[in-house]
């Protein structure tokens, strides 16, 4: 077969499942931060007996208790959220050839249903705060473990079709968080009790998993997937292609027939570090891009005070349409642009020039009216400069991730593309990990 004869993605099926898949990696961890007032309100209201501390007459004081945790929860859950997807994304780069993809994908995406299932049942469950508290921090664990996986292997699987199937991945995670502020806004206009609107969260995360399985089980029976993956298998790479010529010349010397010599020398080895080498500044591009991002969103961006509402419903709302709404439309926004539109080009020098020139959004929200505040001055008061500042901010986060996420493994041989998007995912969690560790930092300067 040849590319001539490549089959056309019918109705746009296989790019729809990938959307859905893309959804049903970050919706569930979108929701479940989301939901973090539930948590800690549970934490906060519910006695306990084993972390409780002493009042000055010597009885047991359980609302303390309750309060530590509440009050390390944030800290604890970035911990226990960041090292289990930087260490499986990392593990998924290296062997990712030794487990079945289809066990990789469909086996982390049933895990992460049985967990939220589970975390909807919680809901309707009384239970103390120290149990609550480690049943919880158990279950970060293990979403963000077996998202890792499926993240990764998701990427991986993307870099075998062409380009711009990148596209609805990112496109899908980008619709997560819109989907997740959407609903948080909802939840503030109704009046929502924490109890009912965590609920929902978790059912509405249920059943996005549960198509997204679905959808990862029609896949395999779509042509043009089939005839991208045949193709991947057969196309030798280039030190491949050298080997069997000189097989092919060896044998016709010989006069034997060359077949199986082919097939049993031919098998594609793969060195992630000769592939790392190839796909490097992709790699730490997309690093980059988010520890910028994470590092001032949300931790400085949600410190900003509205200088207009003046304690009218605009506070209220403020932060959850400025920062979280507009932020994840934006990004959206950006994702999907690339599906249109792929300036600069992956050898251009361009793309990283304008990676690294998003260091400038960190003193520019540093500068607006982040509360409180000792070092600097306020130079951007006015919400205005706020929200546009965060347009910018958040759609070329977007746009140029996609773009690093998608040109990554185009960098490398067809049988290296898994590889190479395994490593570009891990990259990114690295990025994700780099930037919550920094965060910390760039808010105590202000």
């Amino acid at each position: 077969m040849t590319a001539i004869n490549a089959p056309r993605d019918k109705y746009n099926a296989v790019w729809i499942i990938f959307f859905i898949l893309g959804l049903g990696t970050l919706l569930p961890w979108n929701f479940f931060m989301t939901a973090t007032m539930y948590f800690t309100s549970r934490l906060r209201t519910q006695p306990t007996d084993l972390l409780s501390n002493k009042t000055a007459n010597g009885t047991l004081n359980a609302e303390d208790g309750g309060n530590v945790l509440e009050a390390k929860f944030n800290n604890v859950m970035t911990l226990c959220a960041m090292v289990p997807l930087l260490i499986f994304t990392c593990l998924n780069s290296f062997l990712h050839q030794r487990i079945p993809q289809k066990l990789r994908i469909s086996g982390s995406l049933t895990v992460i249903l049985v967990v939220f299932l589970l975390t909807a049942v919680f809901v309707k469950v009384d239970m103390a705060p120290l149990p609550f508290f480690t049943i919880t921090m158990i279950k970060i664990v293990c979403i963000n473990s077996f998202g890792a996986i499926l993240q990764s292997s998701l990427f991986g699987l993307a870099g075998m079709l062409p380009a711009s199937y990148t596209t609805p991945i990112m496109s899908g995670q980008g619709l997560a968080g819109t989907f997740a502020a959407f609903s948080m806004i909802c939840a503030l206009a109704t009046g929502s009790a924490l109890q009912d609107s965590a609920f929902g969260y978790f059912i509405t995360a249920c059943v996005v998993v549960l198509l997204a399985i679905l959808s990862y089980l029609v896949l395999p029976r779509m042509e043009f997937f089939q005839y991208h993956m045949e193709t991947n298998r057969a196309r030798p790479s280039a030190d491949e292609e050298n080997k069997m010529d000189l097989l092919k010349k060896e044998s016709s010397a010989e006069k034997r027939p060359v077949v199986s010599l082919v097939e049993d020398e031919a098998k594609p080895t793969v060195s992630v570090f000769n592939i790392f080498k190839q796909i490097w500044v992709m790699a730490l591009s997309v690093c980059f891009i988010f520890t910028i991002t994470i590092g001032v969103f949300p931790a400085v961006t949600v410190a900003v005070e509205s200088t207009v509402a003046n304690g009218g419903a605009w506070s209220t709302y403020f932060i959850p349409v400025s920062c979280f709404l507009l932020f994840n439309i934006m990004d959206w926004a950006g994702r999907s642009l690339m599906g249109v539109c792929m300036w600069p080009g992956k050898d251009s020098k361009w793309l990283p020039a304008l990676v690294i020139l998003r260091v400038i959004f960190v003193p520019l929200f540093m500068l607006c009216n982040v509360q409180p505040r000792s070092n600097f001055p306020v130079l951007f008061a006015h919400d205005a400069w706020y929200i546009v500042f965060m347009i910018f901010f958040s759609f070329s986060n977007g746009y140029l991730a996609s773009l690093c996420m998608c040109f990554g493994p185009k960098k490398v041989s067809p049988q290296e593309a898994e590889t190479a998007g395994a490593i570009m995912a891990f990259f990114l969690s690295l990025g994700l990990a780099l930037g919550a560790a920094v965060s910390f930092a760039f808010r105590a300067m202000i």
